[in-house]
């Protein structure tokens, strides 16, 4: 599943430029647009930070690092034969064939290489999402100042490719989130967001007596629909969005699939589902979806339709079709893991072959915490950019307050385990050391090591 809907769960504009020669509709995907990942990102030693040649002034909201903007632009999911491009290219090649327009021509139009950096109205505000949610906080996002940030989901762009006069589209990119450490969470991470709008006529016009039925009407807000909508109008929409969605995974996963929803929360959709299928005998969560809450939708001009949107992690569902156990791998660069998605078809079946399983190596980390604001995001984030990739997981293994001082100390478990070879001892010693200077440095805590 989208990792930000489902955030937005627990607790995933302004118009601007749009990509050159964009189509209403049935336009090939936006790959060529991509910045190359050589100048993609810096960080000068200045006031600024500076990404895709534009420089963004710091203040306060600045968090972002030099390990997350070295990952800016390098767009794994236009790498062909990676396996977050196959998924990609499956979900755009099924859309593609199976929804055409009157002419023949795809329905649906792709948008893979849109820039990262939105502005905080685009990532929050254009989607409702309230001025106290959760899922804006600081320590939980890659704020390059207060007015623009790292997207933390493709929904970012919804408002404005709505705006610009599509009903129909998918939009793919890199989004970014501070998170906790483990195999399957990582700080980047690739999204895809679907919408697909629709008028009275294109929504009633294979129904019988369909001319009858209206999208809008004055009411009231209930768990089934929108205060807005018509019951004929919600159910249609939801039908047509389980059945597409169903389609897909059908796709990607075979026939036979079993598929339940799950009724859930976002602010950007109402009602919203969680759609879990059941692959070799486990029920998994893939994606979030809903029918899209008409006040953003008329806000991005179009009044007179209604519609539904999803969103999905690639590497969620690479990590359940391939068998790929660890999050880390689809940045590696060994071959022995690339060379495996080298396929004829994008839609071949592959089973990934493990890499050696190198020994971990195991340290702990305790200190007192300071008595100004503390995340633990805070502490996940300066691990990952002290020890990068070598880090496989960081566990919070135990919270002490002093009875007297009422001082809290943390403990965490690092477990460090390069996933192309084997760490020495010397090795971890150094970059453990580094990881308990820098947290004294930059966090403020008083070290019990």
């Amino acid at each position: 599943m989208a990792m930000l809907w489902k955030f937005m769960r627990v607790a995933r504009y302004s118009k601007t430029a749009l990509p050159p020669k964009i189509k209403v509709r049935g336009i090939p995907t936006h790959s060529r647009q991509s910045v190359p990942s050589d100048f993609a990102a810096s960080v000068p030693c200045s006031s600024t930070v500076e990404v895709f040649g534009k420089s963004y002034p710091r203040d306060d909201y600045t968090n972002i690092t030099e390990k997350i903007l070295s990952k800016v632009g390098k767009n794994l999911h236009n790498k062909k034969h990676h396996p977050l491009w196959l998924i990609k290219e499956q979900v755009k090649d099924h859309f593609y064939k199976q929804y055409t327009g009157r002419r023949g021509n795809p329905l649906f139009s792709v948008y893979d290489g849109l820039s990262p950096v939105v502005t905080v109205q685009q990532n929050f505000d254009k989607l409702l999402v309230p001025r106290d949610h959760a899922s804006r906080r600081k320590e939980d996002n890659y704020y390059l100042n207060r007015d623009h940030m790292l997207r933390a989901h493709t929904s970012a762009h919804q408002w404005d490719l709505i705006h610009s006069g599509l009903d129909a589209f998918l939009a793919v990119g890199d989004v970014y989130r501070r998170d906790t450490i483990d195999s399957t969470h990582y700080p980047v991470f690739h999204q895809m967001e679907g919408v697909r709008l629709f008028s009275c006529h294109e929504l009633f016009s294979s129904i019988k007596d369909g001319e009858s039925f209206q999208l809008f009407e004055q009411g009231h807000r209930t768990a089934h629909k929108q205060e807005c909508h018509t019951m004929e109008a919600v159910r249609l929409v939801e039908f047509n969005l389980k059945q597409v969605l169903t389609k897909l995974m059908t796709h990607i996963f075979g026939d036979g699939l079993q598929v339940r929803w799950v009724d859930c929360y976002f602010p950007f959709t109402h009602p919203s589902f969680e759609m879990e299928i059941n692959f070799q005998g486990e029920w998994l969560e893939v994606l979030g979806c809903g029918v899209m809450e008409q006040q953003l939708v008329n806000s991005a001009g179009a009044q007179d339709k209604i519609g539904w949107a999803f969103g999905l992690g690639l590497e969620r569902l690479a990590m359940i079709l391939y068998d790929i156990p660890d999050i880390r791998l689809f940045w590696s660069e060994d071959e022995r893991f690339l060379k495996q998605f080298i396929v004829p078809h994008i839609s071949q079946k592959i089973k990934f072959q493990p890499l050696s399983r190198y020994p971990p190596l195991i340290n702990d980390i305790s200190f007192w915490l300071p008595t100004e604001t503390y995340s633990k995001n805070d502490f996940y984030d300066l691990a990952r950019s002290v020890g990068g990739d070598l880090i496989e997981k960081v566990v919070l293994l135990d919270e002490y307050t002093h009875p007297k001082t009422k001082k809290v100390s943390h403990c965490y478990r690092i477990v460090y385990r390069h996933p192309e070879r084997t760490l020495t001892q010397n090795e971890v010693h150094h970059i453990h050391q580094a990881i308990e200077e820098s947290a004294v440095r930059e966090l403020g805590v008083e070290g019990r090591f």
